[in-house]
């Protein structure tokens, strides 16, 4: 059976951020995407942008190899 868990204020403080900045990217992505424009360009903007958010970094860069933000 599935299992509710509750979260803190802090938490969904968090959750909160994390929507925010996901939406300047998106947005920002969305304003460059263009004919000429490579998904290398894009990713380096993303990462940038992400970066430029204090704290935060991209989530799947990484992880089990993963070697992009986008």
């Amino acid at each position: 059976l599935p299992v509710i868990t509750l979260k803190t204020e802090e938490e969904i403080e968090l959750i909160a951020r994390a929507c925010e900045i996901v939406a300047d990217v998106l947005g920002g992505i969305a304003e460059r995407v263009r004919p000429g424009v490579s998904t290398a360009d894009l990713d380096r903007w993303a990462e940038e942008r992400i970066r430029s958010h204090e704290g935060a970094s991209p989530a799947f860069k990484g992880l089990y190899g993963f070697p992009a933000t986008l």
